[in-house]
This record gives structure tokens, C-alpha cells and sequence, in this order.
């Protein structure tokens, strides 16, 4: 936790440094990332149109942002993906 960050959203570079920096932040990245990724191709398989995955923290500020934007970013050149951050005005 750092009280500097406090203002800002998981969609800052600083937040997402920070995040980048503790290793339990980037293993959960992978897993969630290997997690989809592993299910995603049964989706399709099965004609379904949308997958809907929800990621929340306390606050849904920082680290849910910070993860939803880096699933997003890692799945957004083959598939269509929607974001949308419940805790956010934007």
C-alpha cells in the first residue's frame, strides 16, 4: 500500500508499476491470463457470444482496474473485448 497512489486508478502508470513490482500481483496476472485463455476456446466452441469476466477489489480502484486493463490489453488483438470499470466515472 502506498498512500501516494491513493488518487489514482489502476490505469496510471504509477499504480501500474507498483503493481508490476510485487511478485503475487504478476503471478495472479498469469493465472487469470492462462485461466481465460484455457476456457476461452469451449466459449467459442459452444457459439456462446460473449464471456463476461468480473474482477473486484476493495475500493475497485486500483488493483481490479489495474488487472481488468492487463487482461484486456493481453486478449484485445485476437478477440473483441468490451471493458468497463463499475467504480469509475469514465
Amino acid at each position: 500500500y502506498d498512500p501516494a497512489l491513493r488518487p489514482l486508478t489502476g490505469r496510471d502508470a504509477a499504480v501500474a508499476r507498483f503493481l508490476d513490482g510485487q511478485a503475487e500481483v504478476r503471478k495472479m496476472a498469469a493465472d487469470i491470463r492462462r485461466f481465460v485463455a484455457e476456457w476461452l476456446p469451449c466459449f467459442v466452441r459452444d457459439n456462446r457470444s460473449y464471456l463476461t469476466v468480473a474482477i473486484g477489489c476493495t475500493g475497485g480502484r486500483h488493483r481490479s482496474v489495474y488487472f481488468a486493463e492487463n487482461l484486456a490489453a493481453h486478449f484485445r488483438g485476437s478477440r473483441g473485448v468490451l471493458i468497463r470499470h463499475r467504480e469509475l466515472s469514465t
